[in-house]
C-alpha cells in the first residue's frame, strides 16, 4: 500500500504543482501529514521527514517541468536569477529552523499561510502592459511575447530580493517549494503574466529545492528508503502538468491556485487544532 500511494502522491504532487507553478509541496506535505495519522505504514512521516522528502521530490519536479517550459520559451531567466539570489539564503535558514517546529504547530501555521496566500488573489493586481505603452521605471524592466502578444512588466530589485528571501525561509521550513508564495507575488505585485510566472517559478524551484534539500540531508531529515518511491511519479507528473499548463488561460491558472490554497489551508488548520 505504501508503495502505490507514494507513487500516486508523487504524480499528483508534480502534476498539480507544475500546472500552477507551485512545485507541488502544498499537495505532498498535507497528504503525508494526513496519511501519518490514518495509516500505520506512514508512521515514519514526521514533519521534518516530510519536508525533506518534499524538497527532494521537487528537485525532480522542477527539472522535468523546467525542461518543458524552456522548450516553449516561457522562462524569464534573468528574473529567475534575481529571485534566487534572495531565495537560496532564505531556504538554508528556513531548513535549519524547521527542526524546532512541533507537528501540530506545523500544520496550523502552514494552513494559515495557505489561506493568507489565497486571500492575496483578491487584491487588485498589477497588470502586465503592452510594450507600445511607455514604461518608466528605475527597477528591472522585462519584456515577453506570449502567443504573439508582447507584454512588459517592471519591479524593484530590492523588493524582489527581499520577498524572495522570505519565500526561501518559508519554503525551507514547510517544504512547499516556494512556488505557492512566489507565483502570487510575481502576478499580483510585479505584473508577471501568469504563464511566465508559473514557468519561472518552476525554474526557481529546481535550484531552491536543491539547496534546501541539501540542508535537510545534512540535518538527517531525509528517510532515503521512502524518497525513491515518489520520484518516478513526480517526473512524469511534472512533465505532463507543464504541457497542460500551456493549454490553459491565465485566469484558469489563477483559479486553480485559489481553490487549491483554500481547500488545503482549511484542512491543515483543522488538523493543527484537532
Amino acid at each position: 500500500m505504501v508503495y502505490v500511494l507514494s507513487v500516486l502522491i508523487g504524480f499528483l504532487t508534480a502534476f498539480v504543482g507544475s500546472i500552477a507553478g507551485l512545485g507541488g509541496g502544498i499537495i505532498l506535505v498535507p497528504s503525508l501529514l494526513l496519511l501519518s495519522h490514518l495509516l500505520d505504514s506512514f508512521s515514519w512521516a514526521a514533519p521534518q521527514n516530510i519536508v525533506g522528502i518534499s524538497l527532494l521530490v521537487m528537485v525532480f519536479t522542477g527539472l522535468s517541468s523546467s525542461i518543458a517550459y524552456m522548450k516553449k520559451g516561457r522562462v524569464d531567466y534573468r528574473s529567475g536569477r534575481i529571485f534566487l539570489s534572495g531565495a537560496i539564503p532564505g531556504g538554508i535558514l528556513g531548513s535549519w529552523l524547521s527542526q524546532f517546529i512541533s507537528e501540530d504547530a506545523f500544520s496550523l501555521y502552514l494552513g494559515l499561510l495557505m489561506l493568507l496566500l489565497s486571500a492575496m488573489f483578491f487584491i487588485k493586481k498589477k497588470e502586465p502592459i503592452l510594450k507600445s505603452q511607455p514604461v518608466h521605471s528605475k527597477g528591472v524592466d522585462r519584456t515577453v511575447i506570449i502567443d504573439g502578444e508582447r507584454f512588459s512588466y517592471t519591479y524593484s530589485l530590492a523588493a524582489a530580493v527581499s520577498i524572495a528571501f522570505a519565500v526561501g525561509v518559508l519554503s525551507g521550513m514547510f517544504g512547499i517549494g516556494g512556488g505557492s508564495l512566489i507565483v502570487p507575488a510575481m502576478i499580483l505585485l510585479f505584473g508577471f503574466p501568469p504563464h511566465i510566472a508559473t514557468a519561472t517559478s518552476m525554474f526557481m524551484i529546481l535550484f531552491l529545492s536543491l539547496i534546501s534539500s541539501s540542508t535537510h540531508i545534512v540535518l538527517g531529515h531525509v528517510p532515503w528508503q521512502y524518497v525513491w518511491l515518489f520520484i518516478p511519479g513526480a517526473w512524469i507528473g511534472g512533465t505532463i502538468g507543464a504541457k497542460v499548463n500551456q493549454l490553459l488561460k491565465g485566469k484558469t491558472v489563477e483559479w486553480i491556485l485559489r481553490i487549491l490554497l483554500v481547500v488545503i489551508g482549511f484542512r491543515l488548520i483543522l488538523q493543527g487544532i484537532g
